[in-house]
């Protein structure tokens, strides 16, 4: 594969400017206590793990990870990514625990489970940066379809009229897709435990179990609700873009214990993304793209079906057919990168809001000790790439509820649809 042709900022020209701007004791100044004497110790910022195993899902949003590997954005900054494909999200999970996986493209929310002790061994976590806004969606069967519930309301509608066991799945108990999956249901009206039935599915199996009639509706990351109105067993009832535009998605997820152990290398893992994410957000780049991830050893599906979306160019599968502004992206200046405090405070929230959680946590003190907002912001410097100046920030989703990261324990009592 071709390595990009674009001029790229030397790797370490953000540290050799501010020894020229203030010598090391202005350098030292910047790196918080903790990472100082384990990285610049010895007076270098090498990385101490050269090759690294980054785990991920067959997914659209895996492609900075795999993009960060294929076209040698890792080389850059003394690092080989070993992209390694995992079977499901509880695997990825499992290995990043037990130290089998350096890092991964991973579920926000599961990072926050596994911190907390969730439906799982206690493990402190950390967030390095954000890997997408966007992207995902609920697809709805063509059974539901034939019955008219084509919405929301109109699947509300539904339930109400005919009493049956209606099951929907998503990929993670703690992860992303519930949580969308939870609040577009409960925004309707329906509780995700006691209405219906709720069953966890890999994301590639999605497609193949509505086919067989093992659910009535699913939610996913790309290309796997683009995949069923291809095979013509689904279509899309809403993209997570329309419940929350620009939410919080996948993350380069790591432990505590890593970083600690590896924070240069850590450090290049995030430059090496985040390089890879601007490449990604160049839209001329995103056929490229899509040939890459489509490939077997990757999303294994063909790129027809990964382009479109990632264009945003989206058909609903029912007669819609539309130019989403809110596609998926990958970088958009950082924004979307940035590990906001909020970000992560909103999935203990819906974690509290469902019962997992029986107790409200210190929310801000959880979310302070996960995103490891200080490496990031030393690895952003060094490729140009800026950052917001407030780590919390204020959104309205598809209720008109305002989330801001401000009293979270109110915001997780105010929902009338919730686990008592």
């Amino acid at each position: 594969m071709n390595k990009p042709t674009h001029k790229s900022r030397p790797p370490h020209a953000g540290r050799r400017e501010i020894l020229k701007a203030g010598g090391a004791a202005a350098l030292m100044a910047l790196v918080p206590p903790g990472i100082r004497s384990a990285a610049w110790a010895a007076g270098s910022d090498a990385p101490e793990k050269k090759e690294v195993k980054i785990g991920f899902i067959p997914l659209t949003d895996c492609a900075s990870v795999v993009i960060a590997a294929v076209m040698g954005f890792d080389e850059k900054f003394g690092i080989k990514i070993v992209p390694s494909k995992e079977a499901s999200w509880a695997a990825v999970r499992d290995k990043l625990v037990n130290g089998e996986l350096d890092a991964a493209h991973v579920l926000y929310g599961l990072i926050y489970g596994a911190q907390l002790g969730i439906g799982g061994t206690k493990k402190d976590m950390a967030m390095l940066m954000n890997l997408n806004h966007n992207g995902q969606a609920i697809t709805l069967s063509n059974q539901l379809r034939d019955k008219g519930a084509t919405d929301g309301t109109k699947l509300k509608a539904l339930i109400d009229k005919e009493k049956r066991d209606y099951t929907f799945a998503q990929t993670f108990p703690t992860g992303t897709h519930a949580m969308w999956l939870y609040y577009w249901l409960a925004a309707h009206g329906i509780h995700p435990f006691n209405d219906v039935k709720n069953i966890t599915i890999p994301p590639p199996q999605m497609v193949a179990n509505m086919r067989v009639g093992n659910m009535d509706g699913y939610c996913v990351g790309e290309p796997w609700n683009a995949r069923a109105i291809h095979d013509k067993v689904g279509f899309t009832a809403v993209t997570t873009q329309e419940i929350w535009k620009d939410h919080p998605e996948k993350v380069l997820g790591s432990t505590a214990e890593f970083v600690q152990k590896h924070p240069n290398t850590a450090r290049a893992m995030i430059m090496a993304v985040l390089e890879a994410s601007k490449y990604i957000d160049t839209m001329t780049h995103r056929k490229k793209v899509s040939d890459i991830i489509a490939d077997k050893a990757y999303v294994n599906t063909t790129a027809e079906v990964i382009e479109q979306r990632l264009f945003g160019l989206y058909d609903n599968g029912i007669g819609k057919k539309w130019q989403d502004a809110n596609y998926m992206k990958f970088h958009n200046d950082g924004l979307v990168n940035f590990p906001f405090l909020s970000d992560g405070m909103w999935f203990l929230t819906q974690h509290r809001r469902w019962g997992l959680l029986k107790a409200d946590p210190d929310y801000l003190a959880v979310a302070k000790k996960v995103n490891r907002i200080d490496l990031y912001k030393e690895a952003a410097s060094q490729v140009k790439v800026s950052v917001p100046k407030d780590p919390l920030r204020s959104s309205k989703l598809l209720d008109g509820v305002v989330w801001d990261g401000n009293n979270p324990k109110a915001y997780a009592s105010g929902f009338k649809v919730k686990v008592a």
